[in-house]
C-alpha cells in the first residue's frame, strides 16, 4: 500500500503549478524583471554621452556600471533574502520595485559623477529585493519537474529587459535629439537627452509595484515548509546560524555553482556593457543604431537561449540526470566560449551584430537552471537566503567585475579605446573557460548536496 504521506505529496504537486494564477504570477514577476533590467542596463547605452557630459574615463564608467551597483545589490541581497524566508515576499518585491524605479528616474538630475554613483547604489539596493523573493515564490508555486522552466521564463526578463533598454533607450535618445535635445522642466531646468531617457525608463516601475500587490503570497512547500503537524502554509523560522551552518556543509557545491555561474555572468555583463561602445568606436554606428542592433540580438537570442536552457535542464532531469542544472551550465559555458571567439571577426557593424547571436544564445541558456539548482538543493526555510548568497556571488563577480575588467584591459593593457573588441575577447574567453572548469568540478558535490537535503528532510519531518 503506498505511503499516505507520499501520496499526499504527489497530489499536492499535481495541483501546484496547474492553475492560472501560478502562471499569472510568473508573468507579473517576469514583467517586473524586464523593467528591473531596463533600469539597470540603460546606462550601458548612455556611456558615450555621459562620458562627454561628465568628463569621465572608461575605467570610472566601468566602476559606475559594474562594481558600484554590484556591491550594494549583492550585500543588501543577504538581509533581503532573509526577509524572503520570513515575511511576505510580494510586499518585499513591491517596495523594492518602487524604490529602484524612483532611483533610476532620479539619475536624470545627477550633476556630477558622484551624484550618479550614489543613485546607482540606490538602484542596486532596490533591485536586490527581486531575485531571492521571486525564486522562492516560483519554487512554491510549481512542482520541481517544472521549476527550471518556470524560472527560465522569469529569467527571460534579463534579456528582454536588456534588449528593450537598448532598443527603446536608443530610439528615445534619437527622437529626443531630433526634436532639439534639451528639455526644460520645472524646478530642474534644462535636461540633456541622456537624462530624459532615465526618466522615461524609470517611472513606469512605480505602477508595477502596485501590480505586484495583485499576486497572492503562496503557501510555502517542500522540506521544512511547516512545523511537524502544523499548517503547511506556515514557515519554520530558523536562526541565521543554522542556515549558515547548512550552507557551510555544502560549501563545495556553493563554491563551484556560485563562482562558476558568476564567471559566466562576468563575461555576459562585460559584453552587455561594452558592445555598444565597440559598435560605436570600431564600426562608426551611432549610439541609437548600436542600441537597436545589439538590443535586438539581446532580446531575441537571449530569450530563445534562456527558455531553451530551462526546457533542456528539465528534460535532462526527466532522463535521470540529478545534476541536470549544473550539467547545463557546463555545456553553456563551453558553447559560449566558441561564440566569443567569432564576433571580433565581424568586418562591419552589421556582421558583428549577426556574429553576436550565438554568443548571446549560449551564454543565456543556464540562468533559469542556475536559480532552480539552488531551490532544488535547499530546504524551504533556507531558499531565500541561499538565493541571496547566489545573487551576492554572481552579482559581485558578474555585474561587479565584468564591465570593470573590460575597461581595465582596454585602458591599462592595450592603452587604446579602439582595441575594445580584443578586450572583450580576452575577458570573455578566460571567464567562460574558468566557468566550465568549476561547473565540471561541481557535478559530484551537487549530487551530494541533494543527498544531504533528503537526510535533512527525514530528520525534520
Amino acid at each position: 500500500m503506498p505511503n499516505r504521506k507520499s501520496t499526499d505529496s504527489i497530489r499536492t504537486d499535481a495541483l501546484v503549478g496547474s492553475g492560472r494564477h501560478s502562471w499569472y504570477v510568473v508573468v507579473v514577476l517576469t514583467v517586473i524583471s524586464v523593467f528591473s533590467y531596463m533600469d539597470r542596463q540603460v546606462l550601458y547605452l548612455l556611456v558615450e554621452p555621459i562620458k562627454q557630459d561628465l568628463g569621465i574615463s572608461d575605467t570610472r564608467m566601468g566602476i559606475l556600471m559594474g562594481l558600484t551597483f554590484a556591491l550594494f545589490y549583492s550585500f543588501f541581497g543577504i538581509p533581503l533574502g532573509r526577509l524572503a524566508d520570513t515575511r511576505s515576499r510580494r510586499t518585499v518585491i513591491a517596495c523594492g520595485c518602487a524604490a529602484w524605479s524612483f532611483m533610476t528616474a532620479g539619475s536624470s538630475v545627477a550633476k556630477t559623477y558622484w551624484h550618479l554613483l550614489l543613485l546607482r547604489m540606490g538602484v542596486g539596493v532596490g533591485e536586490a529585493t527581486l531575485a531571492p523573493s521571486a525564486y522562492s515564490m516560483i519554487a512554491d508555486y510549481f512542482p520541481k519537474q517544472r521549476v527550471a522552466t518556470a524560472l527560465s521564463i522569469f529569467s527571460m526578463g534579463i534579456y528582454i529587459g536588456s534588449g528593450l533598454a537598448l532598443i527603446l533607450g536608443g530610439t528615445a535618445l534619437a527622437f529626443i535629439s531630433s526634436e532639439g535635445g534639451m528639455e526644460t522642466l520645472p524646478l530642474i531646468g534644462a535636461m540633456r537627452p541622456w537624462r530624459q531617457v532615465f526618466v522615461i525608463v524609470g517611472l513606469p516601475g512605480v505602477a508595477l509595484a502596485l501590480l505586484m500587490l495583485t499576486v497572492r503570497e503562496p503557501a510555502r512547500r517542500g522540506a521544512g515548509a511547516a512545523a511537524p503537524g502544523g499548517d503547511s502554509g506556515k514557515t519554520v523560522r530558523l536562526r541565521a546560524g543554522q542556515v549558515a551552518a547548512y550552507i557551510l556543509r555544502n560549501w563545495q557545491t556553493f563554491l563551484c555553482h556560485n563562482v562558476g555561474f558568476g564567471l559566466i555572468g562576468l563575461a555576459n555583463h562585460g559584453a552587455m556593457a561594452w558592445i555598444p561602445s565597440l559598435l560605436y568606436r570600431t564600426h562608426g554606428l551611432t549610439v541609437s543604431e548600436a542600441g537597436l542592433g545589439w538590443g535586438t540580438v539581446k532580446a531575441v537570442a537571449g530569450t530563445l537561449g534562456i527558455l531553451s536552457g530551462g526546457l533542456l535542464a528539465d528534460w535532462l532531469a526527466r532522463r535521470g540526470y540529478a545534476d541536470s542544472k549544473m550539467r547545463l551550465g557546463l555545456m553553456a559555458a563551453l558553447l559560449a566560449n566558441l561564440g566569443c571567439l567569432v564576433f571580433p571577426l565581424g568586418p562591419t557593424g552589421f556582421w558583428t551584430v549577426v556574429l553576436l547571436f550565438p554568443l548571446v544564445f549560449f551564454s543565456s541558456m543556464p540562468w533559469g537552471a542556475a536559480a532552480a539548482a539552488i531551490q532544488e538543493m535547499m530546504p524551504n526555510p533556507m531558499r531565500g537566503q541561499a538565493s541571496a548568497v547566489y545573487v551576492f556571488a554572481t552579482g559581485l563577480i558578474g555585474q561587479g567585475l565584468g564591465p570593470t575588467a573590460v575597461a581595465l584591459v582596454t585602458d591599462h593593457l592595450f592603452h587604446d579605446e579602439g582595441m575594445i573588441r580584443y578586450s572583450l575577447l580576452l575577458v570573455c574567453a578566460t571567464s567562460y573557460l574558468g566557468a566550465a572548469t568549476l561547473l565540471w568540478l561541481g557535478l559530484r558535490p551537487f549530487r551530494r548536496s541533494l543527498d544531504r537535503l533528503q537526510q535533512w528532510s527525514a530528520s525534520n519531518v
